[in-house]
């Protein structure tokens, strides 16, 4: 599925902007910040494509401009120019087990479920089996945070990694049968924008009315979340979801921005940092973070331009 919208201002390009994912209400923020960045002179269009790694592929060969992920692996194995410019979302996941287990420490050789191999909530159990020193059981891997909430009503596994709104469902309709365990913070990206940096620099001043938009909008939901529903155009992608769906778009936000699922200043230099330190601790990345320069996963002027 694609859409194309014209602006009124010509650039020299059309952003060709590589989703990971159909649009959901948990995208209703992103489409805000492109309806902002319309307004503001921009030309773009965007393709749906139907996991990450396809997103990333589209852009290391040149077929789209930017995408979602956090391809640190392919960054420093690849040696491409390819530049995170903002983060979208924080690794803000929870575990959620049955009432045997009720600390991190509890779930050592405990069987595991997760989202897929090498993604968020993979990385997530590396690093909580480093941190607490433990080593989980078998991992199963249940795309989507929703159909693990139904496989574990169903006794199908006895933990996971849920993302908020589902440990929310989780734990409101079954909280007699599931425990939300305690979970360290993480500042860590789970999504991110990222873009060919030869590109970037090529196209400045479109990159900049982009990132511009994104950095207005995530700093307006900091501080209302409300703003995502009002400003949600009910002609586009999002508009169109479900009734009910968008009936639920200020309750996600509220949690989420109370949940610290969102940087208001997208990320920047902390995110970078705290990046490679889980990335490496999830065996994504190879080194010592200290010795990793952030220039080199990330592109920070796009973003000093819109905090200014």
């Amino acid at each position: 599925m694609a859409a194309c919208f014209g602006a009124t201002a010509a650039q020299a390009e059309t952003i060709r902007i590589a989703l990971a994912e159909q649009p959901s209400d948990e995208m209703a923020a992103f489409f805000v910040a492109l309806d902002r960045a319309k307004k503001a002179g921009l030309d773009y269009e965007w393709t749906a494509f139907a996991e990450e790694e396809l997103a990333i592929q589209a852009v290391l060969s040149g077929d789209m401009d930017i995408a979602f992920g956090t391809p640190y692996a392919v960054m420093q194995r690849s040696k491409a120019p390819v530049r995170i410019i903002f983060q979208l979302s924080r690794l803000v996941f929870f575990p959620v087990a049955t009432k045997d287990y009720a600390t991190l420490k509890d779930l050592d050789g405990v069987p595991i479920m997760l989202h897929s191999r090498a993604g968020g909530t993979d990385s997530i159990a590396n690093v909580i089996e480093d941190r607490e020193g433990i080593t989980f059981g078998e991992r199963s891997y249940v795309p989507g945070s929703d159909n693990r909430v139904v496989a574990m009503l169903a006794g199908q596994a006895e933990a996971t990694i849920l993302d908020l709104s589902n440990r929310n469902k989780i734990i409101a309709e079954a909280g007699d049968r599931f425990n939300s365990l305690p979970m360290f913070e993480v500042k860590a990206s789970d999504e991110a924008l990222f873009a060919n940096l030869d590109w970037m620099q090529e196209n400045e001043e479109a990159v900049n009315i982009f990132v511009d938009a994104l950095h207005s909008v995530w700093t307006d939901m900091s501080k209302d979340p409300s703003i995502i529903s009002r400003e949600t155009d009910p002609n586009g992608p999002i508009g169109q979801l479900p009734a009910e769906v968008l009936a639920g778009i200020d309750k996600f936000y509220s949690e989420a921005v109370a949940g610290g699922l969102y940087d208001p200043n997208g990320g920047g230099r902390e995110a970078a940092m705290a990046d490679l330190e889980w990335y490496t601790m999830a065996g994504q990345l190879e080194g010592d973070p200290a010795s990793l320069n952030p220039d080199d996963f990330w592109y920070f002027a796009p973003l000093d331009a819109a905090m200014k």
